[in-house]
């Protein structure tokens, strides 16, 4: 069974960064194409960015382009999210999973952008 757990979400002002990360256990990263997807309140799941096993591509919501940069050490089983200019409407709880989704989601963490 496949664990994911999301962690170095908080509380930051207007333009200031974090740095998520989502420890995978159960199954080897190396073989797959993982994202960040979030949920703002009152909004669907929504898919953030995403990194591919095959070619180390990446892809970004229109929303986050040039903010935010998708990374994974498959030595680590870990994807990480690096969040610069975080603006208000980037406040939502944040999820790792599959790309496309296919694991049991984790418990997310929670990122609020406000001043």
């Amino acid at each position: 069974q496949v664990q994911l757990v999301e962690s170095g979400g908080g509380l930051v002002q207007p333009g200031g960064s974090l740095r998520l990360s989502c420890v995978i256990s159960g199954a080897d990263l190396y073989y797959y194409s993982v994202g960040w997807f979030r949920r703002a309140p009152g909004k669907e799941r929504e898919g953030v960015s995403c990194t591919s096993n095959s070619d180390d591509g990446t892809v970004y919501a229109d929303s986050v382009k040039g903010r935010f940069t998708i990374s994974r050490d498959n030595d680590k089983n870990t994807v990480y999210l690096h969040m610069n200019s975080l603006n208000p409407e980037d406040t939502a709880v944040y999820y790792c999973n599959r790309w496309p989704p296919g694991w049991d989601w984790g418990q997310g963490t929670q990122v609020t952008v406000s001043s």
